[in-house]
Protein backbone atom coordinates (compact mmCIF):
# COMPACT_ATOMS: atom_id res chain seq x y z
CA UNK A 1 0.00 0.00 0.00
CA UNK A 2 1.26 3.51 -1.05
CA UNK A 3 2.21 5.66 1.86
CA UNK A 4 -0.71 8.77 2.47
CA UNK A 5 0.28 12.03 2.01
CA UNK A 6 -0.07 15.14 4.53
CA UNK A 7 -2.92 16.26 2.18
CA UNK A 8 -4.78 13.28 1.65
CA UNK A 9 -5.43 12.93 5.65
CA UNK A 10 -8.72 13.53 6.71
CA UNK A 11 -9.05 16.91 8.20
CA UNK A 12 -9.05 17.49 11.94
CA UNK A 13 -11.43 20.78 11.11
CA UNK A 14 -13.48 21.59 8.68
CA UNK A 15 -15.76 24.78 7.89
CA UNK A 16 -18.18 24.83 4.32
CA UNK A 17 -19.85 27.68 3.42
CA UNK A 18 -19.81 29.13 7.69
CA UNK A 19 -21.61 32.74 8.19
CA UNK A 20 -22.18 33.58 11.34
CA UNK A 21 -24.36 36.81 11.61
CA UNK A 22 -25.10 38.44 15.24
CA UNK A 23 -28.47 40.98 14.53
CA UNK A 24 -26.54 42.86 11.32
CA UNK A 25 -23.65 42.37 11.65
CA UNK A 26 -22.22 39.48 9.64
CA UNK A 27 -19.05 38.18 11.48
CA UNK A 28 -18.06 35.32 9.15
CA UNK A 29 -18.98 35.33 5.65
CA UNK A 30 -18.36 31.93 3.45
CA UNK A 31 -15.57 30.54 5.13
CA UNK A 32 -14.38 27.61 3.73
CA UNK A 33 -10.83 25.84 5.11
CA UNK A 34 -9.53 22.46 6.69
CA UNK A 35 -6.98 21.89 9.37
CA UNK A 36 -5.32 18.62 9.08
CA UNK A 37 -3.91 16.27 12.12
CA UNK A 38 -0.50 17.53 13.40
CA UNK A 39 -1.02 21.01 11.40
CA UNK A 40 0.09 24.41 13.22
CA UNK A 41 -1.65 26.98 11.62
CA UNK A 42 -2.14 30.75 12.52
CA UNK A 43 -5.13 33.14 12.25
CA UNK A 44 -4.48 36.55 11.97
CA UNK A 45 -6.31 39.53 10.97
CA UNK A 46 -7.60 43.38 12.31
CA UNK A 47 -9.52 43.48 15.18
CA UNK A 48 -13.14 42.84 14.62
CA UNK A 49 -11.92 40.41 11.71
CA UNK A 50 -13.96 37.58 13.37
CA UNK A 51 -11.14 35.30 14.68
CA UNK A 52 -13.13 35.07 17.74
CA UNK A 53 -16.16 33.92 16.71
CA UNK A 54 -14.03 31.47 14.52
CA UNK A 55 -12.44 29.89 17.47
CA UNK A 56 -15.95 29.82 19.46
CA UNK A 57 -17.49 28.35 16.46
CA UNK A 58 -15.10 25.15 16.68
CA UNK A 59 -16.07 24.94 20.39
CA UNK A 60 -19.60 25.17 20.05
CA UNK A 61 -19.84 28.46 22.36
CA UNK A 62 -21.66 29.31 19.30
CA UNK A 63 -23.91 28.08 16.34
CA UNK A 64 -22.74 29.09 12.59
CA UNK A 65 -26.30 30.82 11.65
CA UNK A 66 -25.19 29.18 8.04
CA UNK A 67 -22.67 26.55 7.01
CA UNK A 68 -20.95 23.23 8.36
CA UNK A 69 -18.10 22.91 10.93
CA UNK A 70 -16.97 19.45 11.35
CA UNK A 71 -14.54 18.66 14.43
CA UNK A 72 -12.96 15.55 14.20
CA UNK A 73 -15.58 13.73 12.80
CA UNK A 74 -18.74 15.58 14.75
CA UNK A 75 -21.09 18.30 13.38
CA UNK A 76 -20.44 21.03 15.57
CA UNK A 77 -22.77 22.96 13.54
CA UNK A 78 -25.82 20.60 14.53
CA UNK A 79 -25.22 18.54 17.62
CA UNK A 80 -27.18 18.11 20.02
CA UNK A 81 -26.64 19.47 23.84
CA UNK A 82 -26.11 15.98 25.32
CA UNK A 83 -22.93 15.33 23.00
CA UNK A 84 -21.30 18.81 23.54
CA UNK A 85 -19.30 17.41 26.20
CA UNK A 86 -18.16 14.87 23.57
CA UNK A 87 -16.96 17.30 21.33
CA UNK A 88 -15.68 19.49 23.75
CA UNK A 89 -12.98 16.64 25.37
CA UNK A 90 -11.83 16.76 21.33
CA UNK A 91 -10.67 20.26 22.29
CA UNK A 92 -8.29 21.84 24.38
CA UNK A 93 -8.56 25.62 24.77
CA UNK A 94 -6.25 28.41 25.60
CA UNK A 95 -6.96 32.30 26.70
CA UNK A 96 -4.88 35.45 26.48
CA UNK A 97 -5.46 35.67 30.21
CA UNK A 98 -4.61 32.29 31.08
CA UNK A 99 -8.62 31.74 33.63
CA UNK A 100 -6.77 29.56 36.00
CA UNK A 101 -8.08 29.57 39.08
CA UNK A 102 -6.36 31.25 41.98
CA UNK A 103 -6.65 29.30 45.30
CA UNK A 104 -5.49 26.35 43.37
CA UNK A 105 -1.79 24.96 42.96
CA UNK A 106 -0.49 24.60 39.48
CA UNK A 107 -0.97 21.11 39.42
CA UNK A 108 -4.58 21.44 40.93
CA UNK A 109 -6.00 23.69 38.19
CA UNK A 110 -4.35 20.86 35.63
CA UNK A 111 -6.12 17.76 37.48
CA UNK A 112 -9.41 20.12 38.14
CA UNK A 113 -9.55 20.37 34.02
CA UNK A 114 -8.62 16.67 33.72
CA UNK A 115 -11.62 15.71 36.24
CA UNK A 116 -14.03 17.78 34.76
CA UNK A 117 -13.92 16.01 31.72
CA UNK A 118 -13.68 12.22 32.60
CA UNK A 119 -15.59 12.36 35.82
CA UNK A 120 -14.47 8.57 36.49
CA UNK A 121 -10.45 9.85 36.98
CA UNK A 122 -9.39 9.10 40.45
CA UNK A 123 -7.47 11.92 42.24
CA UNK A 124 -4.05 9.60 42.14
CA UNK A 125 -4.22 9.71 38.35
CA UNK A 126 -5.03 13.03 37.78
CA UNK A 127 -2.27 14.30 39.98
CA UNK A 128 0.25 12.12 38.14
CA UNK A 129 -1.25 13.29 35.21
CA UNK A 130 -1.19 16.60 35.64
CA UNK A 131 2.26 16.45 37.18
CA UNK A 132 3.37 14.84 33.66
CA UNK A 133 1.63 17.57 32.11
CA UNK A 134 3.59 20.47 33.64
CA UNK A 135 6.66 18.87 33.80
CA UNK A 136 6.15 18.76 29.07
CA UNK A 137 5.74 22.44 29.39
CA UNK A 138 8.91 22.88 31.65
CA UNK A 139 7.06 23.67 35.12
CA UNK A 140 7.37 20.44 37.02
CA UNK A 141 9.26 22.47 39.68
CA UNK A 142 6.53 25.01 39.88
CA UNK A 143 3.58 22.32 40.45
CA UNK A 144 3.24 23.75 43.96
CA UNK A 145 3.08 27.45 43.27
CA UNK A 146 -0.12 29.13 43.28
CA UNK A 147 -1.24 31.33 39.46
CA UNK A 148 0.04 34.51 41.92
CA UNK A 149 3.65 33.01 42.36
CA UNK A 150 4.11 32.69 39.07
CA UNK A 151 4.93 34.86 35.98
CA UNK A 152 2.82 35.20 33.30
CA UNK A 153 4.94 33.24 31.34
CA UNK A 154 4.62 30.27 33.74
CA UNK A 155 0.69 31.25 34.05
CA UNK A 156 0.44 30.38 29.87
CA UNK A 157 2.58 27.35 30.12
CA UNK A 158 -0.18 25.99 33.04
CA UNK A 159 -3.02 26.91 30.98
CA UNK A 160 -1.82 25.14 28.13
CA UNK A 161 -0.75 21.91 30.34
CA UNK A 162 -4.20 22.37 31.70
CA UNK A 163 -5.62 22.39 28.04
CA UNK A 164 -4.26 19.38 26.77
CA UNK A 165 -3.69 16.87 29.36
CA UNK A 166 -6.56 15.13 28.44
CA UNK A 167 -4.96 15.05 24.97
CA UNK A 168 -7.05 16.40 22.88
CA UNK A 169 -6.96 16.04 19.26
CA UNK A 170 -7.35 19.95 18.90
CA UNK A 171 -5.79 22.91 20.07
CA UNK A 172 -7.14 26.69 20.03
CA UNK A 173 -5.62 29.67 21.38
CA UNK A 174 -6.92 32.59 21.16
CA UNK A 175 -3.84 35.47 21.70
CA UNK A 176 -2.20 33.42 23.91
CA UNK A 177 0.61 35.54 23.51
CA UNK A 178 -1.25 39.28 23.86
CA UNK A 179 -0.21 39.55 27.54
CA UNK A 180 3.48 38.35 26.89
CA UNK A 181 6.72 40.43 26.10
CA UNK A 182 7.90 39.46 23.14
CA UNK A 183 10.82 37.03 24.67
CA UNK A 184 8.29 35.06 26.71
CA UNK A 185 6.18 35.02 23.49
CA UNK A 186 8.14 33.38 21.11
CA UNK A 187 8.97 30.86 24.25
CA UNK A 188 5.36 29.91 24.26
CA UNK A 189 4.93 29.73 20.57
CA UNK A 190 7.55 27.41 19.99
CA UNK A 191 5.92 25.15 22.80
CA UNK A 192 3.08 25.00 20.28
CA UNK A 193 4.62 24.00 17.83
CA UNK A 194 6.07 20.92 19.40
CA UNK A 195 2.53 20.18 20.88
CA UNK A 196 1.88 20.13 17.00
CA UNK A 197 4.68 18.44 16.36
CA UNK A 198 3.80 15.66 18.41
CA UNK A 199 0.41 15.34 16.71
CA UNK A 200 -2.05 17.89 18.33
CA UNK A 201 -3.40 20.45 15.55
CA UNK A 202 -3.19 23.64 17.02
CA UNK A 203 -4.97 26.52 15.51
CA UNK A 204 -3.44 30.12 16.93
CA UNK A 205 -5.42 33.53 16.41
CA UNK A 206 -2.75 36.21 17.05
CA UNK A 207 -1.82 39.76 16.01
CA UNK A 208 1.55 38.78 16.67
CA UNK A 209 3.12 39.38 13.17
CA UNK A 210 7.10 38.39 14.40
CA UNK A 211 6.46 35.21 16.06
CA UNK A 212 4.07 34.21 12.74
CA UNK A 213 7.20 35.23 10.53
CA UNK A 214 9.82 33.37 12.56
CA UNK A 215 7.69 29.97 12.77
CA UNK A 216 6.78 30.28 8.86
CA UNK A 217 3.93 27.86 9.45
CA UNK A 218 0.32 28.01 7.51
CA UNK A 219 -0.89 31.36 7.80
CA UNK A 220 -4.87 32.42 7.43
CA UNK A 221 -6.41 36.23 7.05
CA UNK A 222 -9.15 37.29 8.11
CA UNK A 223 -10.48 40.45 7.02
CA UNK A 224 -14.12 41.86 7.74
CA UNK A 225 -15.40 38.40 8.07
CA UNK A 226 -13.82 36.64 5.12
CA UNK A 227 -10.84 34.57 4.88
CA UNK A 228 -8.85 36.51 1.71
CA UNK A 229 -5.53 34.41 2.14
CA UNK A 230 -4.28 31.30 3.25
CA UNK A 231 -0.80 30.58 2.81
CA UNK A 232 1.05 27.29 3.12
CA UNK A 233 3.76 27.10 5.68
CA UNK A 234 6.93 28.19 4.77
CA UNK A 235 5.72 31.41 3.00
CA UNK A 236 6.39 34.71 4.93
CA UNK A 237 2.33 35.75 5.74
CA UNK A 238 1.58 38.94 3.82
CA UNK A 239 -0.06 41.93 5.98
CA UNK A 240 -3.16 42.30 3.94
CA UNK A 241 -4.99 44.94 6.31
CA UNK A 242 -4.16 48.46 6.99
CA UNK A 243 -2.89 49.16 10.54
CA UNK A 244 -3.80 52.00 12.61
Amino acid sequence: MADVTFSELTPLVEFVGVNRVYGQVVALDDCFFRLLPGELSFLVGPSGAGKTTLLRLINREIKPTRGEVWVDGLPAHDLSAKRLAELRRKVGVVFQDFKLLPRLTAAENVAFALQVTDLRIADGEARERALDALDAVGLHDRAEHYPHELSGGQQQRVAIARAVVSQPPLLIADEPTGNLDQETAWQISTLLEDIARFGTTVLVATHNMEIVHRLQRRVLTLSAGRIVDDQPAGRSARLLWATS
